[in-house]
């Protein structure tokens, strides 16, 4: 299997992102796609068990959640695509922030801890619940069965063209001002749609 780039999720267009910042970033994105594809290839041909395959298999997660991560992010980026605030998931963003306004400051200030990573809202479809989550690094604190439904990226090669490396708090302004709430609304149904894997036992 090999992996490609997935243009159709490159944005144009967008306010307070320029077309110069998005060319930076998405050429580290086509880099995550390239060492993904290398890795899986040879980690296919190492020697199971050995340091060499070991070494692989902690590379991969970093490599591929680079891959994906990055698709989230580029594909829940559009000019002009407001969000519903009485569709299904602005219902719900009340529901656990008791105002959107309220969710929005949130997820703002998760992107400004200390530290280079990821904010990333998730839906566990277990309890229909939806947390801002941080993650360190691509890999590091993904929390598990719950759903990516909008991510964004804060490590300062997302925002250092325009802003410099100061600049996160405009940044993070600008990215909410670009969300495709469209798409983010999606994911968001396609989330609760999914038969949650019961973390349980039956006999509890």
């Amino acid at each position: 299997m090999t992996y490609l780039v997935q243009e159709q999720l490159k944005p144009h267009g967008l306010k307070g992102i320029s077309g110069d910042q998005i060319e930076e970033h998405w050429g580290l994105y086509k880099g995550y796609v390239t060492n993904t594809n290398a890795l899986l290839a040879e980690l296919a041909q190492a020697g199971v068990g050995s340091r060499h395959w070991a070494e692989l298999k902690r590379r991969a997660g970093f490599e591929w959640n680079g891959m994906v991560l990055h698709e989230y992010y580029f594909g829940g980026l559009a000019s002009g695509m407001p969000m519903n605030r009485r569709s299904a998931l602005g219902e719900r963003l009340v529901q656990g922030w008791r105002s959107v306004d309220a969710w929005q400051e949130d997820f703002a200030k998760t992107g400004m801890i200390r530290g280079i990573g990821w904010v990333i809202l998730y839906h566990d479809p277990l309890t229909d619940s939806l947390f801002n989550w941080w993650v360190s690094d691509h890999e590091v604190n993904h929390p598990a069965g719950l759903n990516p439904i909008l991510v964004l990226d804060v490590f300062e090669h997302a925002y250092m063209v325009d802003h410099g490396t100061a600049g996160r708090s405009r940044y993070i302004d600008a990215f909410l001002e670009n969300v495709n709430w469209g798409v983010v609304e999606q994911r968001f149904a396609d989330s609760r749609a999914r038969k949650a894997v019961s973390r349980f036992s039956a006999a509890a």
